[in-house]
């Protein structure tokens, strides 16, 4: 097989259904497979996809939720294609996306990791698809909403072309579309991260040994990121902080003395426990 598209389903039989059949509307130069991993979904999505694809589509059912990167990883074990494009079940890919992509990564041995431009419901750029990668001094920056054009503040790379093509530190795990032996090389997914900050954590070990990551601005998905409330779950609120504080443990407080590690920890704690309160206020859509 030359690519295997990895989709994650959770209770989201419309908008996984959507996604698939944005792949499958369109034709490919080259062999192309779908395996949608349904991580134990508490309703009956599961079932219903596989009845609408019937046989254009493999399963695979997770006996239990241990997270987005675990889901992923059901499949990647599995896979032995020469690309593997990991896709969130709540995009749409346009037209010549996948076939643009694919033929630049064949033309282009020493990347390791494609992306594309990522735009949300409202038409506008999801920023996450083209970032640096988090530190200490770009992560204050943004989680205090300071407005600076401090050269430190370079997180969302927001002076590059959206248009453009170049390589950068960090896509989304929304689209990340890469090869088979980079996977083999830096190994699959962490799944101390559920559902937050895997895709930062691959691309650093991916940057870490050697490849490229490039975002390709040319080719475009739609991305209904937070559609559905503008409440959220608890849950995802603490799997959001609880993500910062493994990846800067697992790549960064070797780089730093205990004073800053503990600032730095004691910092997301309380965001985290902020997040949750002003939460509470919030009023479903």
């Amino acid at each position: 097989m030359d690519l295997s598209v990895v989709i994650v389903n959770y209770g989201t039989y419309e908008l996984t259904k959507n996604t698939v059949n944005s792949i499958i509307e369109y034709s490919y130069p080259f062999d192309i497979e779908i395996i949608v991993v349904d991580n134990a979904s508490v309703d009956d999505s599961l079932s219903k996809l596989q009845q609408y694809f019937n046989n254009k589509v493999k399963f695979i059912s997770s006996p239990s939720n241990n997270g987005f990167a675990a889901g992923n990883n059901l499949a990647l074990k599995n896979i032995d294609s020469k690309y593997i494009l990991l896709l969130n079940s709540d995009t749409i890919l346009w037209e010549n996306t996948l076939n643009d992509i694919y033929c630049f990564m064949e033309g282009n041995s020493d990347v390791g990791a494609c992306g594309c431009q990522v735009l949300l419901e409202d038409n506008t750029l999801d920023k996450a698809c083209k970032r640096s990668f988090p530190n200490v001094k770009n992560s204050f920056f943004r989680l205090f909403h300071i407005p600076t054009n401090s050269e430190d503040d370079n997180y969302n790379l927001d002076d590059l072309d959206d248009d453009g093509i170049y390589e950068i530190d960090c896509l989304t795990g929304a689209f990340i579309f890469t090869r088979k032996k980079v996977l083999d090389d830096v190994g699959l997914l962490d799944e101390t991260f559920f559902m937050y900050g895997e895709d930062i954590d691959l691309c650093y070990r991916i940057k870490e040994a050697g490849w490229k990551i490039i975002y390709y601005g040319k080719d475009k998905i739609t991305h209904f990121k937070g559609a559905s409330s503008k409440k959220q779950r608890p849950k995802l609120i603490y799997e959001f902080y609880r993500a910062m504080y493994i990846y800067y443990k697992k790549h960064h407080s070797d780089e730093s003395n205990v004073f800053v590690n503990l600032i730095v920890y004691f910092g997301i704690f309380v965001l985290c426990v902020l997040k949750l309160f002003l939460n509470i206020f919030k009023k479903k859509n």
